[in-house]
């Protein structure tokens, strides 16, 4: 009975350790908005305090007529005017933030509050976790119409990240198309945190962008591209290989068919593609959002507690094929998971759980004796002294097989 307790006994802590993401995205949401805040109070403060003591003094000193006072002064309550629409905005985007993540920390909360793996709550909560999981997956997979929909329908809107996805989505659709306008505005809008990123991504929109004017081979245009390179890649070759800045310059007298390398791969559409990825993980790293969805990351552990090494042996396991009547379909061995349970590591069983006397096929196959004899009887269709396999239907004699010592 004590065991049985032990073993239902509900760990709110391991639970956790998937959903950490969860509160991480609203902090440092939060924390991104702080900063946009302090940067406008600061731009305003910087033109508009000057401009109060020049119409000050201006005024005190007789060189502006009363109507240009009163002009200046309207300016600066025009622009404190969009300063206060601005911090309104900002406001209600904090309290949004914090509202989020208020839901979000209570849904955490709900887990501490099952005792057992075996109360209804827990299969409740999952369910809520599970929905996530989903929506997460589909976001990453680029549905976000049937991401959304979904989590309408469950009413977790609070508890996934929409919005932040699908504007993800919407810049990596537009570099796939060929434009980067988007994603420049977004790195200008994060090159604080940027500066601190292991990636270059402005550089490498910006070498984009220098490649498809030198594409055109109009020599207007390659003027263009040389006064583009002077702007935004020179300047950065502190941070990046001179081996960069030198390639790019050789591109000035190549065309776009050219086989010689590595001026055939700059010229290659396939770096449209390279540069979507390249924004993703940019993207996620700053958000501090997993690289992969939590899903696979969920289904990873749950693989790797049933994963053996015949799974992915050169022979089939006997629970890979559904007509089996020894055992049941291995998720491991199943076509959807086997790919993805391929990398994870094998379980650590402490206790074993194969029948004492197992015996080895010659297809490679194990058994346990007494049942496999029994199995082989009820099939049929076999003579006194051979065995057949229930997976494959192949008939061995009884001396063939191999009596196994478990280590």
């Amino acid at each position: 009975m004590a065991a049985e307790l032990t073993s239902t006994k509900l760990n709110p802590e391991s639970h956790l350790i998937l959903d950490q993401p969860l509160l991480r995205l609203p902090h440092e949401l939060a924390r991104r908005n702080f900063k946009t805040v302090q940067r406008v109070i600061e731009r305003e403060k910087e033109n508009v305090i000057p401009a109060l003591k020049e119409a000050a003094n201006a005024s005190l000193s007789n060189t502006h007529t009363p109507d240009q006072t009163l002009a200046a002064l309207d300016a600066m309550i025009s622009r404190m005017q969009g300063l206060k629409r601005k911090m309104e905005s900002l406001q209600e985007e904090e309290r949004r933030i914090h509202n989020q993540s208020r839901k979000r920390i209570h849904h955490l909360e709900e887990l501490h509050k099952i005792p057992s793996l075996a109360d209804v709550k827990y299969d409740q909560w999952s369910r809520v976790r599970l929905d996530r999981l989903l929506v997460d997956h589909m976001l990453r997979s680029g549905y976000p119409e049937s991401a959304k929909q979904l989590a309408q329908e469950r009413e977790i809107e609070d508890l996934v990240d929409l919005g932040v996805f699908t504007q993800c989505q919407r810049v990596v659709e537009s570099l796939r198309r060929g434009d980067t306008k988007e994603a420049l505005q977004w790195c200008g809008e994060n090159k604080a945190a940027l500066k601190k990123s292991q990636h270059n991504l402005e550089f490498e929109l910006r070498l984009q962008q220098y490649i498809e004017l030198v594409r055109t081979q109009d020599q207007s245009k390659k003027f263009e591209a040389i006064l583009h390179a002077r702007k935004y890649l020179t300047p950065t070759h502190e941070l990046q290989n001179n081996s960069e800045i030198m390639r790019a310059a050789g591109l000035l007298v190549f065309s776009q068919n050219t086989h010689a390398e590595p001026y055939k791969s700059l010229f290659s559409q396939d770096r449209w593609r390279v540069l979507s990825e390249l924004f993703v993980k940019t993207h996620h790293e700053l958000l501090s959002l997993p690289s992969q969805p939590l899903l696979h990351i969920a289904l990873s552990a749950g693989l790797s507690a049933l994963k053996t090494p015949l799974c992915h042996s050169a022979y089939t396991s006997s629970s890979s094929n559904s007509q089996s009547t020894s055992t049941s379909v291995c998720p491991i061995c199943s076509t959807e998971l086997n790919d993805l349970a391929r990398k994870v590591p094998y379980a650590h069983h402490s206790k074993s759980y194969v029948e004492g006397d197992a015996i080895v096929l010659p297809n490679g196959r194990v058994y346990g004796k007494s049942r496999l004899m029994e199995i082989s009887k009820n099939l049929g269709a076999v003579q006194t002294g051979q065995v057949k396999d229930p997976t494959t239907g192949e008939v061995y004699d009884e001396d063939d097989m191999q009596k196994v010592y478990i280590l």
